[in-house]
């Protein structure tokens, strides 16, 4: 049976003490607000589900979002979360973990859809979800559910179907550095992603058997995160145009990294290199990813490769996440049916 003392002239004290549980205190202005929580706390410790809230009503999201950006986030090779957490601790900051509800949730939700797309939202509620799971799991502040368990996410389609039109490699390759156009084509012969190539190091390329290894991104303290999907490293068959591009650029000098696209520090700084050559050239909505979907589909269009040979060369884990990148021409599918 729960004890509930007096405190001062005004306030309330509620003890629960069961066998089994750690004592259990908490202070209310009212007494009946005390002999409510100390019955739920009895009714949760009896059916064996009670969860203690001390940690998740002093500790905040702003705390939580601080602690990841310490201990997690730069294992992170996602450029987006940084932004993602910022605009959750401007939205959530000042509540504590356990005054979230799936009505504060949505409601955040619906004003974010006002402003931002829906995958962005989603990446964001995403993220909380995950920092809530985590503070339960390692960080000892659980709460009894998710609340972002019980939101609907927006839906999102947001799958890019652009490839390059006629002409428009040309047009753009004229307007670019020896170097952009290096990596340019580069990215057309192997599929590879941004990151990937420009953390790629001469290290990792085996021009006489034509292979070269695709790793995740290097940190600031020299250690290499993973890539995109987990693994440590993935090998990239090289085409003899890739092949050739590789062989310009090694007789030219190298950096002291041993990075073959040293021009550029980060993704960031590289962005701005590509949009200034796509305004020069008159090419509107082509972003530097959209080089992967075609030259997936390219791939498929050379007709002697199936999908699991596609698979392996690109890095598509699933075939579903294959087709969303393959765009194949309708045009080029109709000469095949005669």
């Amino acid at each position: 049976m729960a004890t509930i003392r007096k405190r001062g002239d005004y306030q309330w004290q509620a003890i629960v003490k069961r066998k089994g549980y750690p004592l259990q205190s908490k202070t209310f202005n009212y007494r009946k607000d005390a002999e409510e929580w100390s019955r739920d706390v009895e009714r949760d410790m009896d059916r064996g589900i009670y969860m203690p809230r001390q940690e998740a009503e002093r500790t905040t999201v702003h705390d939580l979002i601080a602690r990841y950006r310490t201990d997690v986030l730069p294992s992170k090779r996602a450029n987006w979360i940084a932004g993602a957490l910022s605009a959750l601790d401007d939205g959530f900051g000042k509540y504590a973990l356990a005054a979230l509800s799936p009505k504060l949730i949505a409601t955040y939700r619906d004003a974010q859809l006002r402003n931002v797309s829906p995958s962005t939202v989603r990446q964001r509620l995403g993220l909380l979800s995950r920092l809530i799971d985590l503070a339960g799991k390692e960080w000892g502040i659980p709460l009894a559910a998710n609340p972002c368990a019980m939101v609907s996410k927006p839906v999102s389609d947001d799958a890019r179907d652009r490839r390059l039109e006629t002409e428009e490699l040309d047009r753009l390759l004229a307007e670019c550095s020896p170097h952009l156009v290096a990596i340019v084509r580069l990215a057309i012969e192997t599929a590879a992603r941004l990151g990937e190539l420009l953390s790629l190091k001469w290290a990792d390329v085996d021009l006489g058997r034509r292979v070269m290894l695709a790793r995740g991104v290097e940190r600031d303290d020299g250690l290499r995160q993973k890539t995109k999907n987990k693994d440590a490293f993935r090998a990239i068959p090289l085409s003899s145009a890739a092949v050739a591009v590789l062989e310009e650029l090694r007789s030219q000098p190298v950096s002291i990294s041993g990075r073959v696209f040293w021009q550029w520090a980060r993704s960031d700084s590289f962005n701005k290199t590509w949009v200034r050559a796509c305004t020069r050239a008159g090419i509107a909505d082509l972003r530097f990813h959209d080089l992967r979907h075609e030259a997936t589909s390219r791939l498929f269009e050379r007709g002697v490769f199936d999908s699991m040979e596609v698979a392996s060369i690109t890095g598509h884990k699933t075939l579903a996440m294959l087709k969303r990148y393959t765009h194949l021409k309708a045009e080029d599918l109709a000469r095949k049916l005669g």
